[in-house]
């Protein structure tokens, strides 16, 4: 199954790590700003879309989406949609979480929409990669010395933590206490999570 990759505007300073996980077929989507990854990131765009607020539009032999810059979307949204309209099943977003924590947040809640439509999507940084753990159970391997499971969207009930410093089991987490944080994979296991109601966001952290 191919994926999409969404490159938004925000610092990447590890782009070793964020080429690790790229993969030969991906769709690369550039959102505005985030053409200027494209060096770093040893790839050529496959689709750029934005208003052009925060970059010039390159020109480049690329097919652009020019956007109105008053709307509701943000150019990372749109593209997302776009993707989703072009038949994708999996998001792997990078270049979204950074010194804006407004657009960090609007983008992190992009994975409750794709979970919400049935799309699998991860949101890469320089330390950690976070995904949404609804209807599956998630897995942590031991590479990630910590793991952070909050909750951001009503509450999370029936939370089972397996295999871990801290396990837990039929747990409640709500938003306003948020009381998983900074978990760690019992050496030489692979962690499990699940939940039985609600949404959580599982954040893996490979390095503080």
């Amino acid at each position: 199954m191919r994926r999409c990759v969404i490159t938004g505007g925000a610092a990447i300073g590890d782009y070793e790590r964020v080429r690790r996980m790229l993969r030969e077929d991906d769709f690369l989507v550039c959102c505005d700003s985030g053409i200027r990854h494209l060096a770093g990131l040893q790839r050529e765009a496959d689709l750029i879309v934005g208003d052009f607020d925060s970059a010039e539009n390159p020109h480049l032999d690329v097919e652009t989406i020019v956007l109105p810059c008053e709307k509701d979307d943000t150019d990372t949204v749109y593209a997302v949609k776009e993707a989703v309209k072009r038949g994708y099943e999996e998001f792997l977003l990078i270049g979204v979480c950074g010194r804006r924590l407004d657009h960090t947040l609007g983008n992190v809640s992009i994975l409750l929409y794709l979970d919400a439509i049935g799309k699998r999507g991860v949101i890469v940084d320089d330390y950690s990669e976070m995904e949404v753990v609804s209807t599956q159970t998630a897995t942590i391997d031991e590479c990630y010395p910590f793991f952070s499971l909050l909750n951001i969207s009503g509450v999370a009930e029936g939370i089972t933590i397996r295999n871990a410093k801290y396990p837990l089991e039929n747990g409640t987490i709500t938003t306003e206490y948020q009381y998983g944080i900074s978990n760690e994979v019992l050496p030489g296991q692979k962690a499990e999570v699940s939940v039985a109601k609600g949404k959580l966001l599982l954040i893996r952290v490979e390095r503080g």
